[in-house]
């Protein structure tokens, strides 16, 4: 049976009020949900993305861009579809399974947060046998324990940057204090091109903070660039390296690190994740005008 038009504007013509009144208030009202994990294949080496939170900053002008005018700003923006007025952050830990290491690349802002995403992708906090930090900042160090000081993934290893470590070290910080320093027998430090494991090599990457480290995971002549907070986000500070971001320590040399790292992905082509970039957090770059343009993952490394 084949409705006209006519019949069917009749029909809902018909309908009762309240029916109609209560399906309007289920439509303004949806409910959304974000996954917790995304696998991905890199030669014999399993990488898993984690969601350990997301959230929702408004202002973000505030954070990227601090160096160009509010019409650039806004430029860019309505050029990538976005808003000025509001920014979604993601917070992505790493795991890497080498077939015989269990490897957790950042903690996320909670015990909580992370090892719920564990779970979801099939992995206990007592599976970690490692755990590498890139760099000291809250969102990066808060999983390492709860607020008693009990450890999250107490059957690992830690391993960061000695510069990085040292510079904190020498700080007065509640986070490092409670998180990190209470952790230094268990650690081990890395400089520029160090290995945290065969395959796993360190790579600096300063100016975000002192010293904070990407990571370069090479399996079978395949690689991918754990590349941390080198970009915070995919437009407004990977496209435009130079703008400035209020997180950064040393704001020109963060620029330049954006401009080296990214500028080597684009070249080889090498697929990065990036801890704020949108979830799942893997993509590819390519050179645009001035800057780089971000590519999301679809089905490369599956």
């Amino acid at each position: 049976m084949k409705l006209t038009r006519r019949q069917a504007m009749a029909g809902t013509a018909a309908l009762p009020f309240a029916t109609t009144l209560a399906n309007t208030a289920s439509a303004q009202a949806p409910t959304t949900s974000l996954p917790r994990f995304r696998d991905f294949t890199l030669g014999d080496f399993k990488v898993t993305t984690l969601l350990a939170g997301s959230r929702p900053v408004e202002g973000p002008q505030g954070i990227f861009g601090m160096n160009v005018s509010e019409e650039e700003f806004a430029e860019a923006s309505a050029a990538n579809f976005i808003p000025t007025d509001m920014a979604q952050f993601f917070f992505t830990p790493t795991v890497v399974n080498t077939g015989s290491e269990v490897i957790l690349f950042d903690t996320g802002l909670s015990p909580a947060g992370t090892t719920d995403a564990l779970s979801a992708a099939g992995y206990a906090p007592g599976d970690i046998t490692h755990v590498v930090l890139t760099h000291m900042h809250g969102d990066h160090i808060g999983g390492l324990s709860d607020d008693s000081g009990t450890e999250t993934f107490s059957n690992a290893a830690y391993v960061t940057g000695q510069i990085e470590y040292d510079t904190w070290a020498t700080m007065e910080n509640d986070g490092f204090e409670a998180k990190v320093r209470l952790l230094a027998d268990k650690m081990s430090f890395l400089g520029d091109g160090d290995s945290v494991r065969s395959g796993i090599t360190a790579m600096a990457a300063f100016g975000h903070t002192p010293g904070h480290m990407a990571y370069m995971l090479e399996s079978n002549g395949e690689q991918l660039m754990l590349m941390a907070d080198t970009a915070n986000h995919y437009v407004w500070s990977l496209a435009y390296p130079d703008w400035e971001v209020r997180f950064d320590a040393d704001k020109a040399a963060a620029a330049e690190t954006r401009r080296r790292v990214l500028g080597m992905a684009a070249t080889d082509r090498i697929p990065l994740i990036g801890y704020h970039m949108p979830f799942p957090g893997l993509g590819f770059v390519e050179t645009r005008g001035d800057g780089f343009h971000y590519v999301p993952h679809s089905y490369q490394l599956m």
